[in-house]
């Protein structure tokens, strides 16, 4: 086998060997994260903020927050979840879905506080719960993306050592030996045969001049 078919086979089981073990199927933690998702908007469309103990500005900023969570919840958060299923593999795919993720928990811890601060006790309870959801999937995603970055950086060393491998054994090969058969020897041409010189005939003068009287 040549080096070149040799390396493209390396590498093409060490993208399959790195596939099966790296990137395991996260269907199950995006269903969890969709049930937490609408549990929370659920959760915070029962609640009376508006009743809070609380000054106005404060009840309008909760409000504000309550509003953020569930567009976030309802439109962009899905359309992630579905790009990461449709392509669990795909890096950009499961980054955009941690951002995502780690801006709406923010947004949602600020909330819990003040709903502990100003809210009924058992409202609190109900968002610590949706809270700690968000949470663990965020940690889940976290985890997931550590593994999908290791295991790009090996599939990539690894291709790095077998091209260069393949590029020592290409530049170290023995040149190609010319083998000359002796056996055969070149015919030498044939030698031309020289022409004879042509004999001078008496001229008619010198035969008269020489037969006349004196």
């Amino acid at each position: 086998m040549s080096p070149s078919k040799s390396v493209f086979l390396c590498v093409i089981l060490a993208l399959a060997s790195a596939c099966a073990l790296a990137q395991s199927d996260p269907s199950a933690a995006l269903n969890s994260l969709e049930q937490t998702a609408r549990n929370s908007v659920g959760d915070l469309q029962h609640l009376r903020v508006e009743k809070w103990k609380a000054d106005g500005n404060v009840k309008k900023a909760a409000q504000s927050d309550s509003d953020s969570i569930q567009r976030n919840m309802t439109s962009a958060l899905p359309e992630l979840i579905a790009g990461v299923r449709s392509n669990p593999q795909n890096l950009n795919a499961n980054f955009k879905l941690y951002r995502n993720l780690n801006v709406l928990y923010e947004v949602f811890a600020r909330f819990a506080e003040t709903a502990g601060a100003f809210g009924a006790r058992e409202e609190y309870e109900v968002i610590a719960k949706d809270l700690d959801g968000i949470d663990s999937a965020r940690r889940a995603l976290a985890d997931r993306m550590d593994t999908l970055t290791t295991s790009a950086e090996t599939e990539l060393t690894q291709f790095r050592s077998q091209a260069k491998s393949a590029q020592t054994a290409v530049t170290t090969a023995p040149p190609k030996k010319i083998v000359i058969d002796d056996s055969v020897q070149e015919k030498k041409p044939a030698a031309k045969k020289k022409a004879k010189p042509a004999t001078t005939a008496p001229t008619t003068g010198d035969s008269s001049a020489s037969s006349a009287p004196k």
